[in-house]
């Protein structure tokens, strides 16, 4: 699906609901005959439009969705759900319009009527913070499998159903895609499913009318400042989740200071986990073993249980994300033991496409390109690499266009301080000027006390060739920022491109193994 927008995930045998069950159910307002009109699914955009659809016409910001009420009734919508101004606009489409004051606050809990997704759910996990939840919502699902469990997953990278993989849109899926999504789920007797939230998704209704039987929370640092005005802002779009209305249990690590923020602020149990010596928290995560190729690490909790095991991944924080993991499904019932037998000696078995990911092979400089996008995430991320780096470190790095440009600074400035090469290119610049971008986190670079060799080098696919051909035996890449997506954002325009491919490529004209 390169260059191409992934697929909507939706039941397979919708069951119908009749469209007057949820006006009564919901007290909606209701203008023109609702006899005998029955609803299959609900979607905000005609262009995933099925026949049987409540279409969601909502507020955007240059346009209200109800313009296309019109090409949703060709498309086969059966009414029409949106708000005063919309029910105005739409009024020529002929369908029944439903009226509310808010359709996307309302979106969630509607969702959930038509889908029945909270009939009989899964188990549900929901993970949120800065940087963490997209690693710890794959391990947390490698290990539900690894106990026996058909399993779900939505996280930033992919959506999981048992077998079945797609290429995600966005972090968390609009509330009507994620409701579809969770009916598909049941339709394949999925067992568990983990949930990556974003503070988007909670500000923004995406996970409305769900309520996860435990959530979690990693960490928080500087991003998401083109969203929220500041970090209070960002941190306290984050705290609905940690309310019995979006949650049951909590797990919140103490690794950074808003953790006992989190636990200050929750109206649910919470249990703390930590992997710093100097927190007090119940859970604690200690390394055991570090390879260039896992992670060992001993989980210890209340009552002296404990459990050892290893992540298939380098860094400390990983380990903390495993750990995490693990705590949110003790907090779910399972049994410490019960999971310490499922991860048996080879520890546990999850794929994280994109995060720290080896692709060089056995011979020549180690290459592992990583979807990290804030300074937090650059300066563990180089930890982890320098840890296993006998040469020099190389890292290669840009950052988005139209997003966050107040981290641009601190990302420059993290880059040059961890490596001995620094290689400044391209990302997503998507409307803006991708010269501006690199010359400011060149301008964060000087900031830095460390003066590593520094590179200007656009587009990203002569960069890496240019980081491979300065590389030599023992010596480490670290490409920040693509990790696993498949296209570039140049003006609006998805270009296909892979910078696991771009690397591997680079390394075999380098006369280089490769995996």
């Amino acid at each position: 699906m390169s260059g191409r927008i992934p697929p909507v995930l939706r039941p397979e045998h919708p069951a119908a609901r009749p469209l007057s069950g949820l006006v009564e159910e919901f007290g909606i307002e209701a203008r023109g005959s609702l006899d005998g009109i029955e609803i299959t699914g609900i979607t905000l955009s005609t262009a995933d439009l099925q026949p049987g659809d409540l279409y969601v016409g909502v507020r955007g910001e240059h346009r209200h969705g109800a313009e296309f009420a019109g090409d949703a009734a060709q498309k086969g919508a059966v009414a029409i759900m949106t708000d005063e101004a919309g029910a105005a606009i739409a009024g020529d489409a002929a369908l029944p319009i439903l009226v509310v004051d808010d359709p996307r606050a309302a979106l969630g809990d509607v969702s959930a009527w038509v889908y029945r997704t909270m009939e009989e759910p899964p188990l549900l996990f929901g993970t949120t913070g800065t940087n963490g939840k997209t690693s710890t919502s794959h391990l947390l699902e490698g290990i539900l499998r690894q106990v026996g469990l058909v399993t779900g997953l939505s996280s930033t990278t992919e959506r999981h159903i048992g077998e079945l993989s797609v290429v995600s849109r966005l972090t968390t899926p609009e509330a009507s895609e994620m409701h579809a999504l969770l009916a598909r789920m049941r339709e394949a007797g999925v067992r568990a499913v983990a949930v990556e939230v974003s503070a988007q998704a909670l500000t923004r209704h995406r996970v409305d009318g769900i309520v996860f039987d435990v959530v979690g929370f990693t960490n928080l640092s500087h991003d998401h400042l083109d969203d929220y005005s500041d970090m209070e802002e960002y941190f306290q779009a984050k705290l609905p989740l940690f309310q019995p209305e979006r949650g049951r249990r909590g797990v919140v690590s103490l690794d950074s200071p808003y953790g006992q923020r989190v636990v200050d602020s929750a109206r649910i149990p919470v249990t703390t986990i930590s992997a710093r010596d100097d927190v007090d928290a119940e859970w604690r995560v200690q390394l055991t073993d570090e390879t260039p190729l896992y992670t060992g690490f001993r989980l210890t909790g209340p009552g002296g249980q404990s459990l050892e095991t290893r992540v298939p991944l380098i860094g400390w924080h990983m380990a903390a994300n495993a750990g995490l993991a693990i705590v949110m499904m003790v907090e779910a019932g399972f049994e410490l033991d019960a999971i310490a037998h499922a991860l048996g000696e080879t520890g546990i078995d999850a794929y994280l496409p994109g995060r720290i990911e080896r692709v060089s092979g056995e011979e020549g400089p180690s290459v592992y390109v990583d979807f990290g996008h804030s300074p937090d995430a650059f300066e563990n991320t180089l930890a982890a690499v320098r840890r296993f780096t006998t040469g020099r470190t190389i890292m290669v790095v840009g950052a988005d266009g139209d997003r966050d440009a107040t981290k641009r600074h601190e990302m420059g400035r993290v880059s040059a301080e961890g490596c001995d090469v620094l290689v400044i290119t391209d990302h997503h610049p998507r409307f803006e000027d991708p010269a501006s971008i690199r010359a400011t986190l060149l301008e964060g670079a000087a900031l830095a006390t460390n003066r590593p060799e520094i590179h200007e080098v656009s587009p990203p696919e002569a960069a890496i060739r240019v980081a491979v051909n300065l590389a030599r035996e023992g010596d480490s890449i670290l490409w920040a920022g693509p990790g696993h997506q498949d296209y570039r954002d140049i003006r609006g325009v998805r270009t296909e491109y892979s910078a696991r491919d771009e690397a591997r490529a680079a390394l075999r004209e380098a006369g280089w193994s490769t995996r």
